[in-house]
């Protein structure tokens, strides 16, 4: 069984890819299928990471919100229908900047070495 400390460095890892998926900007993600796979696929994952991690290491940042990044994950999973691109987009200008600096100060705060 993987530990937080693992899935903490996953989601990281989404987040980076993410970055590197829509450093072209709004326009070439809008244009581009593969980029907008590619971008829901990784928050797909890191949203199953997040569900892994620990009670602890979710209480130690309540301003995350742990529930809706779940819930983005069962849409994204089982109700692709209903994804809204610009939606998506939205969360990754304004949602994942703060979740990659909550995650990388769990993990600069050591919580996470205790899996």
């Amino acid at each position: 069984m993987r530990g937080d400390q693992a899935y903490l460095a996953h989601i990281l890892e989404c987040l980076r890819r993410i970055e590197e998926d829509v450093g072209g900007g709004r326009e070439q993600f809008f244009a581009s299928h593969t980029i907008q796979d590619a971008v829901i696929r990784n928050l797909q994952t890191l949203a199953e990471s997040t569900k892994r991690l620990s009670d602890g290491v979710k209480a130690s940042r309540p301003e995350v919100e742990w529930s809706n990044i779940a819930g983005l994950r069962n849409i994204l999973v089982h109700a692709y229908f209903d994804v809204d691109l610009e939606i998506v987009w939205g969360i990754v200008q304004s949602d994942l900047p703060k979740l990659k600096q909550a995650v990388a100060e769990i993990l600069d705060s050591g919580l996470s070495t205790g899996d």
